[in-house]
């Protein structure tokens, strides 16, 4: 039988998600961003205000509205005021080149974007900036031939008729990482991605005593999800650009939050910054981590230093935050949770079987409803209502969920599966390894070998890689992998997880160059 999560108590109103906060807590601070901060009053008459503007201009309900913008409060009172108007919010990823922007304007066939000035030079290298039909929006500056969202949010609002909210109404579309093939446009409508809102903070018993710190972009669902569940509770929401120590640190210090959620990568940064101590830590009650495999034995570095147990969240594009290890049960440390509430889940093999280890499949309300535009890969991912994660997982007789890897990233070496994320961690156990990424290369005879990439902490001699083999084969025997190459920075993908698209691109050229040796 499927394993479901709690009972939903509803969608969060993302049409109006500050609700009576802005009556009711009218001088509390709402949200923190940089050195500005918005009480909730003028946070909400701020989205009211912008989305009058953005009707005025010639927008209907259904436009699509893209954004290339860094963490700060105006990218999320744009969201929110798109949200409000009944427009669809298109976020890209921050690390975005030229390319990438225009293959997401032209998929997702936007009308207008909301940008960053420090971004122009790459918008004029994109040929499709150029041809959207109601123009271009800025902020951070003033920008030539560009309207200055700064200006907006100091003339009187139009007037303009809001329309009703539709739950079904198609809210969002985000592009997948792209890690397994082309990015893909996952459809999120008002009423999934307010599950995943309601979901998220019913999971983390968010209350308005708490203080949110989204450790990562929200233009990602991980860290939307988590500043909309903050501002759902009436809970302060902290935002910033960065998530290096020098950033994250006096954060913690100076504005002192309940909930700190954030990649693998900005933890192993904080747990290794010489500054940090156990009481920059202390006001927190929640640290969460999800996006990628937190390795264990970092993660015992971290609990040493700040006192916490981390706790792991699960999620994709297509299903944010579907798994989460809860602060009211026992932490199984190396389990990403249990079914999050409004979910329901299940384990298969490949004749659709239910097993203890297998595929993960998954429906419920936070479900996104497709791919935009594709509706062969939507009848491929979901069948009867059920998503197809194409990530392998563990089940035990607790209902905690293990994450084994992607079925698409598997190493198949001499007939048995191998999990990279399994062997990157017994890599990065060596304690000169700060990053590995493993890639299978294709082999006649083993049909997968098994290579693996890594980078050398900061001013630590580069080790011998039959040291870090020998080391690895100790942890994880014929798993281990055969080659270890340095590399001065591993590659990451735009959503800053190890890119082993990349990393297998870096093998097929070493070994041809082989070859023609």
């Amino acid at each position: 039988m499927p394993i479901s999560g709690p009972e939903l108590e509803g969608p969060a109103p993302l049409h109006d998600l500050l609700g009576h906060a802005a009556s009711d807590m009218h001088d509390d601070t709402a949200l923190v961003s940089g050195i500005s901060v918005w009480t909730w009053q003028p946070l909400k008459q701020q989205i009211e205000t912008l989305a009058a503007h953005m009707l005025a201009l010639g927008l209907q309900p259904g436009d699509r509205v893209a954004s290339l913008v860094p963490n700060c409060g105006e990218l999320l009172v744009h969201y929110l005021a798109c949200l409000k108007a009944g427009l669809v919010v298109v976020p890209l990823n921050y690390r975005y080149t030229a390319t990438n922007i225009d293959y997401a304007l032209k998929v997702s066939e936007a009308q207008i974007m909301l940008f960053h000035a420090e971004r122009f030079e790459d918008l004029e290298a994109s040929e499709q900036a150029h041809q959207l039909s109601l123009g271009r929006n800025s902020v951070g500056g003033p920008v030539q031939g560009a309207r200055s969202f700064e200006e907006l949010m100091h003339l009187d609002p139009p007037a303009a008729m809001m329309p009703e909210p539709d739950l079904n109404a198609l809210a969002f579309i985000f592009f997948t990482s792209g890690s397994t093939g082309t990015p893909k446009g996952v459809m999120h409508s008002i009423r999934s991605f307010g599950a995943i809102t309601a979901s998220f903070a019913q999971a983390m018993c968010l209350t308005n005593e708490d203080v949110v710190f989204p450790g990562g972009s929200i233009s990602h669902v991980g860290g939307l999800s988590t500043a909309f569940a903050g501002l759902l509770v009436r809970a302060p929401v902290i935002l910033d650009r960065r998530f290096d120590g020098d950033v994250v640190l006096p954060l913690l210090r100076k504005w002192r939050p309940t909930v700190l959620v954030a990649l693998p990568a900005a933890l192993i940064a904080l747990q290794q910054d010489h500054n940090a101590k156990r009481a920059d830590f202390s006001s927190l009650r929640l640290c969460i981590t999800g996006g990628d495999k937190f390795p264990v034995n970092l993660e015992k570095g971290f609990s040493s230093l700040t006192g916490l147990e981390i706790k792991e969240t699960y999620g994709l594009t297509e299903a944010a935050d579907c798994l989460f290890d809860p602060p009211n049960k026992e932490t199984k440390p190396g389990s990403v949770g249990i079914v999050c509430p409004g979910f329901s889940m299940s384990v298969r093999d490949s004749d659709g079987n239910e097993v203890e280890e297998g595929d993960l499949w998954l429906s419920g309300d936070p479900m996104f409803l497709g791919y935009w535009k594709d509706p062969k890969a939507t009848a491929e991912a979901v069948q009867d209502g059920c998503f197809n994660t194409e990530d392998i997982m563990r089940v035990d007789a607790d209902g905690y969920f293990w994450f084994v890897g992607r079925t698409k990233q598997i190493i198949v070496h001499d007939g048995s599966n191998i999990a990279p994320q399994e062997v990157e961690e017994a890599v990065m156990a060596h304690p000169a390894i700060e990053l590995a990424g493993v890639v299978g290369v294709h082999d006649t005879v083993h049909g997968e070998n098994v290579w693996a990439y890594a980078s050398v902490k900061d001013g630590v001699a580069t080790p011998r890689s039959k040291d870090v083999v020998d080391l690895a084969r100790k942890k994880i025997g014929y798993k281990a992998p055969e080659v270890v190459i340095f590399l001065d920075r591993i590659p990451l993908n735009a959503t800053g997880k190890v890119d082993r698209l990349a990393l297998k691109k870096l093998a097929a050229e070493r070994l041809s160059a082989a070859c023609a040796d």
